[in-house]
């Protein structure tokens, strides 16, 4: 309640005086006092807007919802209807508010998803470690990184191998292999052991601070979306403004016309404003804004938050979607997909089981975990070396068992079918006594929704949908392929992938980014719509988007368009009727059948009834 503690002041003088004048209380009865007692009332909410109008006008820009709220409030001051005037103010500031509350909280909600950043970076010093920030780390200092730890700064790597996850920056599946004196960036994060990099750049200077000046730049080419009040105070407010200088200037033209007509001044302007007031649309700023704050709060129940009202709007016009692969169609994780062998299938396969069981990396992981589901029994390995980047060299039932990548068997001079080098998906190959016997496919998992959510996506009326990556091409054409997607690009860096947007954007389209990773970030900030993965996307992706699901469901998307579209409905709804009773009330207090409390009241009542309606919205998706 206490953020609302400027409205609610406001309410109980207005509440206040209005009592005051009709229990005619005698100190109450001066003109003075009530002036006084009502810009009281006023000031907390009023001046917020008048600042913005002001502000306005400095920028020659007229036609907008501040200043149409502050002419209506002024010119009931003017003529003495103090009342209306605080009344115009107050319902325009709640209205505003409920929107606001509904955006913090989506971001309260976006603040609890995110990351811990690497704050703090281990540092050698005098041969011991000492924490400090990474912006304290030199240029040539060693700095150590535990498994699972992001690295905080890019350096050259001591050790002799390490693997890395660099799907964050790269937005590749299969984790990478560095050897000694190669170059390990910040925001990778190694997978297998502890590491020691001597930084070779300032923390401002890192490629993850680049990618991050990527984000602001394209952030500041991206178009801003207009919150829809502001579209129809463009037009509704010139309208308004035109019509009170026509009730003036014509009775007067006509005086000019007719000498017989006696034209006051005073009187006329008295009607114009009189006229502005009427016309000032109470229950529209408080109609649209309760509109967004009921599509904010339904798609925040289903986990999906949006960053502001006018982002719900925007996601109406989407006719592209670009997708990233890692994480965001796909799991991120490796499955054993098929065996494939020159002798027995089950022979390869257990091989390749029993050899992988030495083995931490995550293809090996994958195996183990298939043989575990399909009870596979594991061989005793009497001998075991692994080579990092290539594989293991086993020894089982006094066999030599050979487990690994193209590299491996090239290394041991193995023959196997070249056709194989151009399979897509990662294989693990395997040999026994120097003779090729056979391989396995692992696949990046598609998520279980991946294909729905590209069916709801094309009855939505999406007209293209495309992928980009930092994957291999083969790889991203194969996923592309079996999801229907017409358009894939792979082995795409950041600025690629910005590149290709923007020739998007420069044909008119009007995309949406569907991301996870640091990588994404760029994109992400350039699209008319940028929507982060939040539950495993990286907090650079989420910070940077517009739109955030918390479930890593890419169905989700087309869920937040069906709300974004029922939301626009209802807002419009809310609009035609506020239009329409303020046309009616406007067509009375012309002829002097309505005064200016009927019109507010009417407007109370048009406002509590779009309240009712902006509800329906979670009812309209069941």
């Amino acid at each position: 309640m206490k953020e609302y503690r400027y409205e609610c002041f406001s309410f109980l003088m207005l509440i206040g005086g209005i009592l005051a004048s009709h229990f005619e209380q005698s100190w109450f009865a001066t003109e003075h006092v009530r002036l006084i007692w009502y810009l009281i009332a006023i000031l907390p909410v009023g001046l917020p807007v008048l600042k913005e109008a002001l502000e306005s006008l400095k920028e020659k820009d007229f036609a907008n919802e501040f200043m149409l709220m502050s002419l209506a409030a002024i010119g009931a001051f003017i003529i003495g209807q103090y009342p209306e005037g605080v009344a115009v103010m107050l319902f325009y500031a709640v209205g505003e508010k409920l929107q606001d509350n509904a955006v913090d909280k989506a971001r309260d909600n976006i603040r609890a998803l995110l990351d811990m950043r690497p704050q703090t970076a281990s540092v050698l010093r005098e041969g011991e470690l000492q924490i400090v920030t990474p912006a304290e780390v030199q240029i040539g200092e060693t700095i150590e990184i535990k498994v699972g730890e992001r690295v905080p700064l890019d350096g050259t790597l001591q050790n002799e191998s390490v693997l890395m996850n660099t799907a964050a920056l790269t937005g590749e599946s299969v984790p990478r292999f560095f050897k000694q004196s190669e170059e390990v960036l910040a925001g990778m994060i190694p997978s297998d052991r502890i590491i020691h990099l001597i930084v070779n750049r300032s923390a401002d200077q890192s490629v993850l601070s680049r990618v991050l000046k990527m984000v602001e730049e394209a952030a500041e080419r991206k178009a801003p979306t207009e919150v829809f009040m502001r579209k129809i105070a463009r037009i509704y407010t010139p309208v308004v403004m035109g019509i009170a200088l026509l009730i003036i200037a014509l009775p007067f033209c006509y005086s000019l016309l007719q000498p017989t007509f006696s034209y006051v001044f005073a009187e006329w302007l008295y009607k114009a404003l009189v006229f502005l007031v009427i016309a000032c649309p109470c229950a529209l700023v408080v109609s649209i804004p309760l509109g967004y704050f009921g599509g904010i709060g339904v798609a925040s129940r289903r986990g999906i938050l949006f960053k502001g009202g006018n982002y719900l709007d925007a996601i109406t016009k989407i006719d592209t979607v670009v997708f990233d692969k890692t994480g965001t169609l796909t799991t991120g994780k490796f499955k054993l997909d098929k065996v494939i062998g020159i002798v027995a299938e089950e022979e390869v396969l257990q091989y390749i089981v029993s050899a992988e069981s030495q083995s931490n990396h995550p293809m090996a992981k994958a195996v183990i975990e298939y043989a575990r589901q399909e009870n596979i029994p594991i061989l005793p390995v009497e001998f075991s070396r692994e080579m990092a980047g290539y594989g293991l060299e086993t020894k089982i039932n006094g066999q030599q068992i050979m487990v690994g990548n193209y590299r491996l068997l090239d290394k041991f001079h193995i023959t196997y079918p070249i056709e194989l080098r151009s399979i897509p998906e990662s294989l693990i190959l395997c040999a026994r006594d120097q003779q090729y016997i056979g391989y396995v496919v692992l696949v990046d998992e598609l998520k279980e929704d991946a294909h729905q959510a590209i069916l709801d996506l094309k009855k939505l009326g999406v007209r293209q949908i495309e992928i980009l990556s930092g994957d291999k091409d083969a790889l991203v054409q194969s996923i592309a392929r079996k999801l229907g997607i017409d358009k894939a690009y792979g082995n795409l860096l950041p600025s690629g992938k910005v590149e290709h947007l923007e020739a998007l954007k420069q044909e008119g389209r009007q995309v949406a980014f569907v991301g996870d990773g640091i990588n994404d970030a760029p994109v992400l900030a350039l699209s008319d719509v940028g929507v982060a993965m939040g539950a495993l996307g990286s907090d650079v992706a989420i910070e940077t988007a517009d739109v955030v699901i918390q479930n890593d469901h890419p169905s989700q998307l087309a869920t937040a368009i069906k709300i974004g579209k029922y939301t626009r409905r209802i807002v419009w709804q809310n609009i035609t009727f506020a239009f329409v009773v303020k046309i009616i009330i406007l067509i009375l207090g012309t002829g002097g059948l309505a005064t200016l409390w009927e019109a507010v009241f009417a407007d109370s009542g048009v406002a509590l009834l779009a309240i009712c309606n902006a509800m329906r919205i979670g009812k309209l998706l069941k």
